[in-house]
């Protein structure tokens, strides 16, 4: 009946602090915290199944190395303007991963990575729309993405 007692007592609390303590008010803010937890439980998401986490590390340094990277090259774009050829754009890379969370993980990435953002995943086709801000090669953006993130997180996630 609850699949979230915690959140339920909880959502019913605050709602008596905010509008006053009366049995209609609590009648209503107990309805309102037991479709909200069920509402959370309609969106609890899969449990990742990791099958290599000896290659976290791995993947977080990595990350790590690029958002340095990344930034001192945005930092030169700001401060030295952009050099002759290079311009910003958009670019469709398919994908193979079709592990949610993978995909999640590969959104964050491309999205805290200065210069570039994750825009939309087509489902149907696999390919995430990116925006980068000093595209200068398509297929280099397309082979760092599929051989430095794609295939490390398909080793990952099962």
């Amino acid at each position: 009946m609850l699949p979230y007692p915690l959140l339920t007592v909880s959502l019913t609390l605050m709602w008596l602090m905010l509008s006053g303590f009366t049995p209609g008010q609590f009648v209503l803010g107990a309805l309102v915290a037991t479709f909200s937890s069920w509402a959370m439980a309609s969106l609890r998401p899969e449990k990742p199944k990791i099958r290599k986490w000896h290659l976290l590390p791995k993947l977080v340094a990595i990350v790590f190395f690029d958002i340095i990277r990344s930034n001192i090259a945005v930092a030169a774009v700001l401060l030295l303007g952009r050099r002759k050829g290079r311009q910003s754009g958009f670019l469709v890379i398919p994908l193979e991963i079709e592990d949610r969370t993978a995909l999640a993980v590969l959104a964050i990435i491309l999205t805290s990575t200065p210069g570039s953002a994750w825009l939309e995943y087509d489902q149907h086709d696999r390919t995430v729309l990116i925006h980068v801000l000093d595209l200068v090669d398509k297929s280099e953006w397309i082979d760092l993405v599929k051989n430095r993130y794609e295939k490390l997180l398909m080793e990952i996630f099962a």
